[in-house]
């Protein structure tokens, strides 16, 4: 495969016609923003970036210090296959945010996640995540939620709009290079999910974002709707993005030990066990929207208990068995992440965590095999299995007063994160549900 730098992406722009170039990049809460250059412009933003208005960005700039560059990462280029036509092409490329002297913007949540792998590359890691993003196709987006099938976990439902959908949609993700792993029916009707395959942290990331757009828009196509909203229908389980992840040096897998019994190195272990200890404070990352609480309840599959365990899908962790000969398969997962959160900041404080517990040697504790929503909570605490947060509110406390969420955003997103969601937090407070409405109303 050719080397995307410069060079190729200005040979790519010319032998295909593309007459628009996207320029994207994140907010702190990992809404997708966009402007578009020329050809003619692509010479100096590979060479200077592009100048942008910061201050129209949720997050970024105050107004006084507004002006921002956006400078393209060539190795993102790709053509977007739903703008494609005879006649013209349009592609994208990721940026990185500077300031106007050229040095890295300290609200950029790609350079945060930057920062947090140079960390563990320093330390001789390479961080590789493969995430399970969950979704549904709604037949619009009215409050009122319609969905398209009543299918459940791997059926294969009878031809409909789905299937067309998700073939299109992982036909349009490999178009730009995302390799996808398997797609099925989730549990829930109209749940779907397309598993993308793992690779380095700072490229999932980019990939996730794509990966969110391209469903979104292939749905369009066909008339319907898609969301990762977490929880959108009550009852039903709410969507979740596992993150299975692991540390390699070189070419060898850091997490694997033939001669433990978990087939776990201390390296594994320290690393599970530090997102074990640090779970609540980066809960308002990894699951940061009020909604994100509907879906983090018993009995949903979506996991809440703060333990670990190799078959059972109640906790939190989750370390896949061991297949002889398969030594750079093993990894750990991470259940609790939902796909509406910005996979910047997701990636950056799980991977905080983990290199927190190698750095502190954290020691990990006995695994829970037993089903954990089937003990009460006398059993729980006698087992020392401590919860997520159960609200947002409670999220934003326990992260607030986290020097480790705080050193891998950094203090601007910190800061401004936390901000957003005190906001969202005090506006959804005051609401008055209809649940309420129909509950209190007749009897008080």
């Amino acid at each position: 495969m050719a080397k995307k730098d410069k060079d190729y992406v200005l040979k790519q722009v010319k032998d295909r016609n593309v007459r628009f170039i996207r320029l994207w990049f994140t907010d702190v809460l990992g809404f997708l923003k966009s402007f578009a250059i020329s050809p003619a412009e692509l010479e100096l933003a590979f060479e200077e970036g592009m100048g942008f208005d910061g201050s129209s960005i949720e997050g970024f700039a105050r107004i006084e210090e507004s002006d921002m560059v956006a400078k393209p990462d060539p190795a993102t280029f790709t053509i977007l296959p739903w703008r494609a036509s005879e006649n013209m092409n349009v592609a994208r490329m990721f940026c990185d945010i500077l300031n106007p002297d050229g040095t890295p913007y300290e609200g950029d949540p790609r350079y945060a996640l930057k920062r947090n792998l140079k960390k563990a590359a320093d330390m001789g890691f390479q961080l590789y995540v493969g995430p399970e993003l969950e979704f549904f196709y709604f037949k619009d987006s009215s409050p009122k939620p319609q969905i398209l099938d009543h299918g459940g976990y791997f059926d294969l439902t009878p031809l409909d709009v789905a299937s067309d959908l998700r073939k299109d949609t992982i036909l349009a993700l490999e178009a730009m290079g995302i390799q996808v792993e398997y797609s099925h029916h989730e549990v829930a009707p109209s749940q779907h999910e397309i598993d993308l395959r793992y690779t380095d942290a700072l490229a999932m990331a980019d990939a996730a974002m794509t990966y969110r757009l391209t469903v979104k828009e292939i749905a369009m196509k066909h008339g319907v709707y898609a969301t990762f909203m977490p929880k959108p229908i009550f009852g039903q389980n709410g969507s979740g993005m596992h993150v299975h992840q692991s540390l390699f040096k070189g070419s060898e897998n850091a997490f694997f030990d033939s001669n433990d019994k978990y087939y776990l190195s201390e390296t594994g272990k320290s690393y599970i066990a530090g997102l074990l200890k640090h779970s609540k404070e980066i809960a308002s990352v990894v699951a940061q929207w009020v909604n994100s609480y509907k879906r983090l309840v018993p009995g949903y599959e979506a996991p809440v208990y703060i333990s670990w365990a190799r078959r059972n899908r109640s906790a939190l962790i989750r370390v896949p068995m061991y297949k002889p000969g398969k030594a750079n398969a093993t990894r750990m997962e991470f259940r609790c992440p939902d796909p509406a959160c910005n996979p910047y900041l997701a990636f950056a404080v799980m991977l905080a965590a983990g290199l927190k517990g190698i750095e502190e040697k954290y020691q990990l504790s006995n695994p829970i095999e037993e089903d954990i929503f089937e003990m009460s909570a006398a059993e729980r605490e006698s087992k020392g299995i401590d919860s997520l947060p159960g609200s947002l509110g409670e999220a934003i406390a326990f992260t607030e007063s986290s020097d480790l969420v705080r050193e891998a955003l950094g203090d601007h997103i910190f800061e401004k994160f936390l901000m957003n969601k005190k906001i969202e937090w005090d506006n959804h407070r005051i609401q008055v549900t209809n649940f309420e409405l129909e509950k209190y109303l007749p009897i008080l």
